[in-house]
């Protein structure tokens, strides 16, 4: 009987579009005082994933708790599995979810590599 239960149970939990994925992502950021939350559309543009976000935290400490939440948070509600990267120094910590890449920063790595740059639309007519 367990098992009939924990395999309705993962039967229910379907796959979650990257929106719905985009949706808790911010709100998990937000819930942990993510400062300077950006998301940019992706969809169009490049195979690698639909979304991008962008955050920052004030320390190392802050920066690597809110990644570990945000991949804890994705397993328990959507069982999606989600590889880090950069965790140990918490500078710089990516998050790829397949969907939505997520990048992490203190605020003086955020704004040396200027990621957010890299993504806006071309100025026409300047």
């Amino acid at each position: 009987m367990a098992a009939e239960n924990r395999a309705g149970a993962n039967a229910a939990q379907k796959e979650p579009d990257s929106e719905t994925l985009l949706a808790a992502i911010l709100t998990s950021l937000a819930d942990d005082k993510a400062e300077d939350i950006v998301q940019i559309d992706l969809r169009g543009k490049t195979a690698m994933a639909d979304y991008m976000v962008i955050a920052s935290g004030r320390s190392t400490r802050q920066v690597a708790s809110m990644s570990d939440k945000l991949v804890e948070r994705l397993k328990q509600s959507y069982g999606r599995l989600a590889r880090v990267e950069g965790k140990e120094t918490g500078d710089w910590v990516l998050i790829d979810t397949g969907d939505v890449i997520v990048h992490v920063f203190r605020p003086e790595v955020r704004e040396f590599y200027q990621l957010e740059k890299m993504w806006q639309p071309v100025a026409q007519g300047d």
